[in-house]
């Protein structure tokens, strides 16, 4: 299970409840440049439009042996997903006020598959505090390597 792309700040932004594993609808040219690594998932994040997910925001660079036959680098791409699946995380986002963001991008026995997480958005303070205990465990590591 190759790693293709990682949204890092999925987790540093978000708590993340659950996850889920959807399959990516990919052109040809999209699937080679994904699987070379131009794929990035920065600004990345999930709508529901008429009971369908979609990743959007989702950068994968344009393949150059391609040719003329390119897909827009920033193009909405649908997630595949059972409806079973669909329905449980647009009735978990409606109560809870959660939200869907793609964590990140790998290959399963040659498919491209998008993990998504139901996530809870942190407040500043626990930002604050995560990026503060980084920073403490990163002096302490650094004092007892002198040592």
């Amino acid at each position: 299970m190759p790693v293709l792309a990682v949204n890092k700040s999925a987790s540093f932004d978000y708590h993340l409840v659950e996850t889920y594993e959807a399959g990516l609808e990919l052109a040809g040219s999209e699937v080679k440049s994904a699987k070379g690594g131009h794929i990035q998932l920065k600004n990345a994040f999930v709508s529901i439009k008429n009971g369908e997910l979609y990743l959007v925001n989702c950068h994968i660079s344009a393949y150059g042996p391609a040719g003329m036959r390119q897909q827009a680098p920033d193009r909405t791409r649908k997630l595949l997903l059972h409806h079973k699946e669909i329905a449980r995380l647009t009735g978990k986002m409606q109560e809870k006020g959660l939200t869907i963001v793609p964590v990140k991008v790998y290959t399963t026995r040659g498919l491209v598959k998008a993990e998504i997480a139901l996530a809870k958005g942190k407040k500043l303070f626990e930002k604050k505090e995560k990026i503060k205990a980084r920073d403490i465990d990163r002096e302490m590591r650094r004092d007892m390597k002198g040592r």
